[in-house]
């Protein structure tokens, strides 16, 4: 009787569409992985759907997500591999905290309670949501120009502008809200347990280039979790933006990921 292939969640960030994680999933399952990539509560099930209704998403928290993406486990034949990009990092870390997976990967992961250093270009990036207070219970949606500073950076401005099209839908103002007050809240929802020393692996990765959630972010992430003796690691990626899961390099990044999971025998 052959052995199940081993469960991969798939969690996206805000702006970009369940869908886009698509291309790994065909990587993960040729490699032998039984992947899925679940959408954010009531988020539509395509790109130009969820365009289409921008407010089937407004006002999720990052709780709202979490518990929605914790259920998805639950109906898991065995403990998955969570792999997140941005919010979805942010996630998948607390998931992995709470002991939902057998191993994490927070790619460019949003900024949890506990992390201080806020750079200019990250205020920037989050500026479309965070500088109208009313924005906290909408959903907002990039321009192409919002896009290419947050995202695409580090790309040409024709991929950058493929990738837009490709991928980007509304998504919700308030996790934004969450994490830029979690420092000033007590039982805020960007809070990870980062001192739980029977989880499993968590690989961080950055990249170098980011705008969105800078080097020195994940960097400062990396150090919440001194308290912790599970593993916890970071790969950096030199010249890579927020985009990084979705442009032109992904597979550098996917492959990599591939590589550090087969390392600790998963």
């Amino acid at each position: 009787m052959s052995t199940p292939s081993r469960p991969v969640v798939f969690i996206h960030g805000l702006w970009l569409h369940a869908s886009s994680w698509q291309p790994w999933i065909e990587l993960f399952h040729t490699a032998g992985y039984d992947p899925i990539a679940p959408g954010w509560p009531n988020e539509p099930e395509t790109v130009d759907a969820a365009r289409k209704d921008p407010e089937a998403v407004a006002d999720t928290s990052i709780e709202q997500a979490t518990a929605h993406f914790r259920a998805v486990i639950e109906e898991l034949s065995a403990p998955p591999i969570i792999i997140g990009h941005s919010f979805g990092g942010l996630i998948t870390e607390k998931l992995l905290g709470e002991n939902r997976g057998v191993a994490g990967v927070a790619i460019d992961p949003a900024q949890m309670k506990g992390v201080l250093p806020l750079p200019l270009g990250q205020l920037r990036a989050g500026l479309p949501a965070l500088g109208n207070p009313a924005n906290l219970h909408r959903a907002i949606s990039l321009t192409p120009k919002e896009f290419r500073f947050g995202f695409g950076n580090a790309l040409t401005e024709a991929e950058s502008d493929e990738l837009y099209e490709r991928w980007t839908i509304p998504s919700p103002a308030r996790p934004l809200f969450q994490a830029a007050a979690a420092n000033f809240v007590l039982h805020s929802e960007a809070a990870v347990d980062t001192a739980n020393t029977e989880r499993g692996p968590l690989l961080l990765i950055s990249g170098l280039e980011d705008h969105t959630v800078p080097d020195v972010v994940t960097r400062s992430s990396l150090k919440q979790y001194r308290d912790s003796t599970a593993v916890t690691e970071l790969r950096q990626f030199q010249g890579r933006g927020h985009s990084l899961t979705v442009d032109s390099g992904w597979r550098d990044v996917a492959d990599a990921v591939l590589e550090w999971l087969s390392g600790h025998g998963l």
